[in-house]
C-alpha cells in the first residue's frame, strides 16, 4: 500500500458514481479505476515500427464477474489524446505543465489568490542561451519556480529527487514528445535563467498576505484560542536574526563574507525575522551580507541595521495593534523611536551597563518611568524590572524591560514580565523549525544553504521563507480543523498552530506533492478535498509544548569547543519572579 494518499476518480471530468454520496467519495479518496483484464487492448498496429510509447485502450468492457482479473488503476493525469497512424495513442502537452506542489501549493493560493506562480511566471523571459525552444523544454519558468520552492523544504534530497517527486508518475505518461526527469544540471540552468526576481516577487506577495490574515479578526474569532494578555488588546510579534552558511565560492565569499575572522568559516547571510510570537508566522523578512568591521570588511549589515531596513522599506508591518519583543542587541533610541512612529510598541531587553535614572515615583506595580537619549533624540520609557529565580542557584537572574507602554493600570508589570517569554517562541524556536528544512540542519554540522553565486542565493533564501511559511500556513488550517485535547492538561482546550508538528507538517506536504501531480487536472472540488485529508493529518500530529525536563540533559554530539563540560547537572524547580519595586506578600 502506497503511503500517500493518491486521487484518483475525481481526476475524471465528467464521471459520476450512482446511488453514492459525491462528497463522501471525494472526501475519502478512495475509489479507483477497475478495468477487466480482457478489455485492455495494445491499439499499434504490427509492424508499424514505432516507437511503442502507447498507452493501453479499454475496448468493449462488460460487466465484471467474481474472480474475473481486474486491473485497478489511478488517474495521473488528463490531457487531450494524440493518436498516431500507426494506432498509438498519446497525451498532447509536457509533465512540467501538470506538476503541481499539492497542499502546499493550495495554501499558497488561499493566501494569495489561484495561480499565484503561474501568474508570476507569466510576466518572467528567461536569460541565456542554454535554454531550448519552447516545444521542447523539459521545464518551465513555472516549473522551476515550484521546483526551488519544493527543494527548499526536502534538505536531504539532491535536485534530481526533487525533481522526481515534483513529477512523479507523469513521467511514465506517453507524451507526444519523450520526455524524461529533467537532469541536475538542467535545473541549474534554469534556476541562473530564471534569477532571483520571481522568487522575491513570491515571498512579498505570501508575507503580505500572511500580514493580512494575522490583522484579519476573523483569524482570531475563538475566545477559547490562547492568547497572552498585556492589557489594550495587544498581540505579541518577535523580532530576531540569525545567520545561515553557504557554499564557500569565491562569488559568495565576496558577496556576503563571514561574521568570523577575515577569510575564515563558512561565508553567511544574515537575515532578520519578524514574527507573530503565539502563530510563529513569518510577517517580514529582510537579509543581507554577514560580513562586517571584525572581518575587515564594511558591508556587513548588523541585525539593528537590517531592523533599521525594516523599518524603512516595510513599514506596514509594523501596526498598532503590536507590541514587539526584543532582546538586548536591539536597543537604540533612534531605532525605538523610528519603530514606535509606526504606530507599533515595544518591549525590549537592556544590557546591564544602560543606566536607567528614574523620573517620578514607583507606580504601583513597581515599574518606573525614565528617559533614553541617544543619537540626538530622548524618548520616555517605562522600566519593568524582575528577578527570576530557580531552586538551587544562589544567584537569581535580574531581567531589565523598556516598554513604550507608560499606564502601568492598563498593561500591569507582571503580565509583561510573562509575555516576554514568548520571545524565545516567536523567534528562537521558529527559527530553530525554519532551519530544520536546509541541508545539513543540526548541532553537529549547521544549516547551509545550496547556492554557489550570490543571486542563486537570494533565490534560494527567498524560496526558503515561502516553502517555510507555507508549511505554517498549513500548520494554521489544520488547527482550525483540529478536535480539542481529549487528554492531558490541556484537555477539552483547542488545538492552536504551536501544538501541530512542524516535521509532520513538512513531510505530509511533500507527500501532497508526489500524490497529487494531478492537480492541473482536477476539478476544484477533488482538489478542496485532497487538502482537507492532508490537513487532517497534521491536525492530528500534536506535540508536546512548554513541558519541563523530567531527567538530566546528555550530551549526544561532539562538543564544539575542547573546554566544553561532559556533564551538565540540570534541575527541575519552580520558578519565581519577583517584580522589582513591590513588597513581598
Amino acid at each position: 500500500m502506497s503511503f500517500y494518499p493518491v486521487p484518483s476518480r475525481p481526476a475524471i471530468l465528467g464521471v459520476e458514481v450512482p446511488g453514492v454520496d459525491q462528497g463522501a467519495v471525494d472526501r475519502s479518496g478512495a475509489v479507483v479505476v477497475a478495468v477487466p483484464v480482457s478489455a485492455l487492448v495494445w491499439p499499434v498496429r504490427a509492424g508499424s515500427g514505432g516507437d511503442g510509447r502507447s498507452a493501453l485502450l479499454v475496448a468493449g468492457a462488460k460487466p465484471i464477474t467474481g474472480g474475473e482479473p481486474v486491473v485497478w488503476c489511478t488517474v495521473v493525469v488528463t490531457a487531450p489524446a494524440v493518436v498516431r497512424r500507426d494506432g498509438r495513442v498519446q497525451a498532447a502537452g509536457r509533465p512540467c505543465d501538470h506538476a503541481r506542489l499539492g497542499a502546499a501549493e493550495q495554501e499558497l493560493d488561499r493566501l494569495c489568490g489561484p495561480g499565484t506562480i503561474d501568474r508570476i511566471a507569466a510576466g518572467v523571459r528567461p536569460t541565456g542561451t542554454k535554454v531550448k525552444a519552447v516545444a521542447r523544454r523539459e521545464m518551465s519558468v513555472a516549473a522551476t519556480i515550484r521546483a526551488v520552492l519544493l527543494m527548499t523544504v526536502m534538505p536531504d534530497a539532491d535536485s534530481r529527487e526533487v525533481l522526481t517527486t515534483l513529477l512523479g508518475e507523469l513521467t511514465a505518461v506517453p507524451w507526444q514528445r519523450p520526455h524524461a526527469v529533467p537532469s541536475p544540471t538542467v535545473l541549474s540552468t534554469w534556476r541562473t535563467a530564471i534569477g532571483e526576481a520571481p522568487l522575491q516577487q513570491l515571498q512579498r506577495e505570501l508575507l503580505a498576505a500572511v500580514g493580512t490574515e494575522h490583522r484579519d479578526p476573523a483569524e482570531h474569532r475563538d475566545p477559547a484560542l490562547p492568547r497572552v494578555e498585556v492589557g489594550g488588546g495587544l498581540r505579541l510579534g518577535a523580532i530576531d536574526g540569525t545567520v545561515t552558511r553557504m557554499p564557500d565560492t569565491a562569488a559568495n565569499r565576496a558577496a556576503f563574507g563571514t561574521a568570523g575572522q577575515a577569510d575564515a568559516g563558512y561565508p553567511q547571510l544574515r537575515h532578520l525575522h519578524v514574527s507573530d510570537a503565539l502563530t510563529r508566522a513569518t510577517l517580514g523578512v529582510v537579509c543581507g551580507p554577514a560580513g562586517g568591521d571584525q572581518a575587515g570588511r564594511d558591508k556587513g549589515e548588523a541585525e539593528q541595521a537590517l531592523l533599521d531596513r525594516m523599518l524603512a522599506e516595510q513599514p506596514q508591518v509594523f501596526g498598532p495593534d503590536r507590541l514587539w519583543i526584543m532582546d538586548r542587541n536591539f536597543p537604540g533610541v533612534p531605532r525605538i523611536k523610528a519603530m514606535l512612529a509606526t504606530g507599533s510598541h515595544a518591549l525590549i531587553r537592556v544590557k546591564s551597563d544602560i543606566r536607567l535614572p528614574r523620573i517620578g515615583p514607583f507606580a504601583a506595580d513597581g515599574s518606573y518611568l525614565t528617559t533614553l537619549s541617544g543619537g540626538g533624540t530622548t524618548v520616555t520609557m517605562r522600566v519593568v524590572e524582575y528577578h527570576v529565580s530557580v531552586d538551587g542557584q544562589t544567584t537569581p537572574e535580574l531581567f531589565c524591560l523598556v516598554t513604550d507602554l507608560l499606564d502601568h493600570t492598563t498593561h500591569p508589570a507582571h503580565q509583561l514580565a510573562q509575555a516576554y517569554r514568548w520571545r524565545w517562541d516567536g523567534s528562537e524556536t521558529a527559527l530553530r523549525e525554519a532551519k530544520s528544512t536546509i541541508h545539513d540542519a543540526g548541532p553537529g554540522t549547521g544549516a547551509i544553504l545550496r547556492s554557489a553565486s550570490p543571486e542563486l542565493i537570494r533565490q534560494e533564501h527567498a524560496a526558503w521563507i515561502v516553502g517555510t511559511e507555507l508549511v505554517r500556513a498549513a500548520t494554521r488550517s489544520a488547527a482550525a480543523l483540529a478536535a480539542p485535547f481529549a487528554k492531558g492538561p490541556r484537555t477539552g482546550q483547542p488545538v492552536a498552530a504551536r501544538h501541530l508538528s512542524f516535521t509532520t507538517a513538512r513531510r505530509t506536504l511533500i507527500g501532497t506533492v508526489r500524490a497529487g501531480t494531478a492537480t492541473a487536472s482536477l476539478p476544484a472540488p477533488a482538489r478542496a478535498a485532497a487538502h482537507q485529508r492532508a490537513l487532517a493529518v497534521i491536525a492530528t500530529a500534536r506535540v508536546t509544548t512548554d513541558r519541563h525536563r523530567h531527567r538530566d540533559h546528555k550530551i549526544k554530539t561532539r562538543q564544539p569547543f575542547p573546554h566544553a563540560p561532559r556533564g551538565i547537572t540540570t534541575r527541575t524547580a519552580p520558578t519565581h519572579l519577583h517584580v522589582c519595586g513591590t513588597t513581598a506578600a
